[in-house]
């Protein structure tokens, strides 16, 4: 299989499949327990139908999107996620540079494998710095001074995450970083060299917004570690709402899911809320972000900018989100099977082709702009 037979999101991640060690591999596509929320993030979208109109005089489209001060070219962007050159070697640079080729918005991961000023002076378009609540209140200081001196343009902290998920994929192979595979994961990696020699013979893989306050050497720390002694589970609306003001700028919420909490964070003074459930890594049995989508928005889209993610693969699947009232999608999984798959290559041809069929969709639901997606145009089954 080559990238040039990928045509959709299931093509890429089967030659990711095909090319990363089986840990690795499972990293990126599994979730918590038994991974119902994983599937349910997609299959929400097939209870809505599209309901299109016609001879609307489609010959030109506008899919240009305005979220958190940031113009977007397209409705959808690519959410910050980490470990991203245990992937490929590119990593955070590939998908900055395919996100910026598209005109659209990039996420930094506080796991991301490439530095906030390396993507900042590298990659022109907006960039979202995605960051987790240390126990440590002088951490999440400098890491906010970090990014505000780097030019980020919105600060994300993910809110969902004050403890790992029961990622059982990972366990099964004793996946962490450093590696410290079980004899099921190492005979995973001697079966792909290929991924090995690449590993190797590129820049040693590191996690540079971290380095200064976390020792991940000599096997010291596995991410599973760093969420359960790291990350401060007491954060609560008061600490965030310092952080609000301390950053004085774009600043959203990653992990919202209820009403209640969406009206908090608008109290508090943030602009942007992601409506997720970390594609199902976290909390299985949770609701789907699309299926809480249009009660959140009922309650505060008209005050705050409402996005989502978790289970988008296809065009139609950003219309219908758009139409229930989101202001842009995000994109996790979308952009990772194919910067496993090709680099900056996989990540390009994806995104594409993912802007060719929101176009395609929209002159077949009759529609020449964004504003003009509404819930006429769906129907629950």
């Amino acid at each position: 299989m080559r990238l040039r037979e990928c045509h959709n999101f299931h093509d890429f991640r089967l030659l990711a499949k095909k090319r990363l060690p089986g840990p690795i591999f499972n990293y990126i596509d599994g979730a918590a327990d038994d991974e119902v929320t994983l599937r349910r993030n997609t299959s929400s979208f097939e209870s809505c139908d599209l309901v299109p109109n016609v001879l609307r005089g489609v010959s030109e489209i506008d899919m240009s999107v305005t979220v958190m001060g940031q113009k977007l070219a397209t409705p959808f962007y690519c959410s910050p996620t980490a470990l991203q050159r245990l992937f490929h070697h590119q990593g955070e640079n590939a998908v900055a540079a395919a996100a910026a080729s598209l005109g659209t918005m990039f996420g930094v991961s506080s796991l991301g494998t490439v530095s906030l000023e390396e993507i900042r002076k590298k990659h022109e378009g907006p960039q979202v710095y995605q960051f987790y609540f240390h126990k440590d209140r002088g951490l999440n200081r400098a890491m906010m001074e970090r990014a505000k001196e780097a030019g980020v343009n919105v600060m994300m902290l993910t809110v969902d995450s004050i403890t790992g998920g029961n990622r059982e994929r990972d366990l099964r192979t004793g996946f962490s970083i450093p590696f410290k595979l079980n004899l099921a994961g190492v005979t995973q990696f001697a079966i792909k060299p290929a991924w090995a020699l690449n590993y190797v013979t590129h820049e040693k893989f590191r996690l540079p917004q971290l380095d200064e306050h976390v020792d991940m050497s000599g096997g010291a720390m596995s991410i599973g570690k760093y969420f359960t002694e790291m990350l401060d589970p007491s954060m609560n609306w008061n600490d965030v709402a310092e952080m609000v003001k301390h950053w004085d700028g774009q600043f959203c919420l990653k992990g919202i899911m209820s009403v209640e909490d969406a009206k908090r964070a608008v109290d508090i003074g943030c602009t942007g809320i992601v409506l997720s459930n970390h594609g199902g890594r976290q909390l299985d049995g949770s609701r789907s972000a699309f299926d809480q989508l249009a009660e959140i928005v009922d309650a505060v889209g008209h005050r705050i900018d409402v996005m989502m993610d978790g289970g988008i693969q296809r065009g139609t699947h950003v219309l219908k989100a758009l139409s229930l009232g989101a202001k842009a999608v995000g994109l996790g999984r979308f952009y990772l099977y194919p910067l496993a798959a090709a680099g900056q290559a996989g990540v390009e041809r994806a995104l594409r082709h993912l802007r060719t069929e929101i176009e395609r969709d929209m002159k077949l639901m009759g529609c020449t702009s964004v504003s003009q997606l509404s819930r006429a145009n769906l129907r629950f089954r």
